[in-house]
């Protein structure tokens, strides 16, 4: 029988020395999703757990699913870097960070999306962090980051109940408010228009391009409303 997402996940530890407390007392309330654009899982690894670098993540998953943890859930890993989501900065501190063994240009193999599956299953349900508070690096860093990419398959996760995806419901928004509903939905608000729409459209519509359109309007106020209402995070 197929593993349910919620299934416990084997995980090796392998501490990194680069983490340190949480501030401000804050807990994690975000999962952040990054690939390695690295050659090999070894390779992320020993770059993840170098104190010469000064990055870290909470996991880290492999193009065969293997899983490894490298610093505690309740400590702040260092892998999201400047930027924000839903108006507020310090994104290591409130968030848990996953790192996929990916190019950046392949597709994500189904081993590695299983292991993602459960791995998110098992911390969303501990942690009560919502659908809408899974996101990408490139969600939360406009024009900085574009991990996990254009090849990362969101909607599968959305079916299970772990992200939000706009469906066939998602209806036209009144009037252009198209930068007003991203900033809704957790897109920082003091980047330029143009650069979040990019960043929205490589997780909602890859491979959409030039001006912004009524698709974009549409699925923007969609995502905008499953932001704030989870009964809608597969509408």
């Amino acid at each position: 029988m197929p593993s349910r997402a919620t299934d416990p996940l084997p995980v090796r530890w392998h501490p990194s020395p680069n983490f340190g407390a949480r501030r401000g007392g804050l807990v994690p309330d975000l999962v952040v999703l990054h690939y390695t654009a690295m050659a090999t899982m070894e390779a992320a690894l020993a770059r993840l757990c170098d104190p010469a670098f000064e990055v870290s993540a909470h996991y880290l998953i492999g193009a065969n699913g293997d899983t490894v943890q490298m610093v505690r859930e309740d400590d702040r890993a260092w892998h999201a870097g400047a930027g924000a989501w839903r108006g507020r900065g310090d994104v290591n501190s409130r968030s848990i960070g996953i790192e996929l063994d990916n190019d950046g240009r392949s597709p994500f193999p189904e081993r590695q999306m299983v292991a993602l599956e459960r791995l998110l299953g098992d911390i969303m349900a501990r942690r009560a962090i919502a659908p809408a508070g899974l996101i990408g690096h490139s969600d939360m860093a406009p024009g900085r980051k574009i991990d996990p990419g254009a090849r990362f398959d969101w909607r599968r996760l959305a079916l299970q109940g772990l992200a939000i995806w706009p469906g066939a419901s998602a209806g036209a928004a009144d009037g252009d408010r198209l930068h007003d509903d991203l900033c809704a939905a957790g897109y920082p608000a003091d980047v330029d228009p143009d650069t979040v729409l990019a960043a929205f459209r490589l997780r909602f519509r890859p491979w959409a391009h030039g001006p912004a359109d009524a698709t974009d309007r549409a699925l923007a106020h969609a995502v905008a409303r499953m932001a704030v209402d989870p009964a809608r995070a597969t509408a």
